[in-house]
Formats: C-alpha cells, structure tokens, sequence
C-alpha cells in the first residue's frame, strides 16, 4: 500500500511536457515531482499490488534485469530498437536473463501510452511496447492532446485491440493512479533518477551499450 499525494497526481497526469525530447547525456533526468507526500499535503492510499509485473524471459533464469523507462524519453526509445533486440536474442530467449519493465512517468502522455500497453495484458505488452517505441518520434510529435491520443488508439489498433477496450483503458482513472503510486514507489526504493535505468542482479546501473551490457551480463553469470 503506497500512499499518493494527490498533486503528484495531478501534476503527472495533467501536465504537458514534463521534459524535452532532446534528452540528457544518454539518459533523461526524471522530473522534479516528489516521491513522498509533503505532511501538508492531502493523501490517500493506493493498493499497489494490483499492478502486474511485465516480465519476459525464464522464471528462473541466473540473471534479473529491471528497467525503468519511460514512453516519451528518447534513449529508452533508443534501448528498446537498438539494445533490448540483441539482449532478447543472446541472453533472454537463451533463459540467461529475466527482464522486468517498469514504466516511469514524465507526462500525461507517458503515462497514456502505458495504459495502452497494458490494455492486452501481459501476452501483448512488450509488442505493443515496441510499436510505442518504434514510432515515438511521431505519435509524440502528432500535435495537441487529441492527435496525440489518437496517435496512441492507432498503435493499439495495430496492436489488434477493439476500440471499446482502448478507450475504457484510456478512461481508467482509478488504473492510472494506481499506476502513478506504483511509480512512485519503485523510483524510491530503487533510488531511479534518470531513464533509462537498469537493476542488474541488485546493482542499479545505467543506460549501456550492448558490448557494456554483455560484459556486465557476462560477468554474474560467470560469478
């Protein structure tokens, strides 16, 4: 159980452009919103265990790889069309490794595109994952609020989900809250400040190459 601050909220699911598209270094730094209610502050508890871990690769696989990434931050975009296919091949499809997603949220439009990618449960996720990532650099520079979600309803389309399903997805108020105190409660216990981020086997690291990553990957199964 995870206590929201309603501005947290508000502030993640109202505002538009949390953070440019131009990126940090090879990562994008998470936005000023606290993680922790102020005293002041009105709270109400949210049940986090609702929420259902994205996970691929072998249950028992040597090797966990947490990500946390955002929809809308360009080198996850980068992670997941460069890194993550080459990761899936050698290492994930393998048994080595066992990735699990955590969304983290910017802006609304992060947080949109994740109630999307949840919207065909765990067996459609990371496909609907991808083709988010793949045309980030359109559906995020579609326009205003409604081409944006348009942009998104189109990708779950794709995805083969009707549009009844999209838009009581997309109108889950109480799922996208939830979904903001799931956040916020990961960041804090895995110290997140920037994404992309990664938890190798319990060591927080950073974005990688491939080369890096399979070093890394290399080394605790050899340990």
């Amino acid at each position: 159980m995870t206590r929201l601050m309603s501005g947290v909220f508000a502030a993640v699911a109202l505002t538009v452009g949390a953070y440019a598209l131009t990126g940090y270094n090879s990562q994008t730094r998470l936005p000023e919103l606290p993680l922790v209610g102020a005293a002041s502050a009105q709270e109400a508890e949210v049940d986090t265990s609702t929420i259902t871990e994205m996970v691929i690769g072998a249950e028992d696989a040597p090797v966990t790889l947490i990500e946390y990434a955002s929809y809308t931050c360009p080198h996850c975009a980068n992670f997941h069309t460069g890194v993550l296919p080459q990761l899936k091949e050698d290492y994930i499809d393998t048994g080595k490794v066992k990735l699990i997603y955590r969304e983290v949220y910017f802006d609304r439009y992060g947080l949109w595109a994740s109630l999307i990618a949840r919207c065909g449960g765990p067996e459609k996720f990371f496909g609907i994952s991808n083709l988010i990532y793949k045309g980030q650099s359109d559906w995020t520079r579609a326009g205003g609020t409604s081409e944006i979600t348009d942009a998104l309803r189109k990708i779950g389309a794709v995805a083969g989900l009707e549009k009844e399903t999209l838009e009581a997805c997309l109108q889950d108020g109480a799922k996208a809250q939830t979904l903001v105190a799931w956040y916020q409660e990961n960041a804090k216990e895995d110290d997140i400040e920037s994404t992309p981020s990664f938890i190798l086997n319990g060591t927080k690291i950073g974005n990688q190459s491939y080369p890096k990553f399979k070093e890394l990957i290399d080394a605790e199964l050899e340990g």
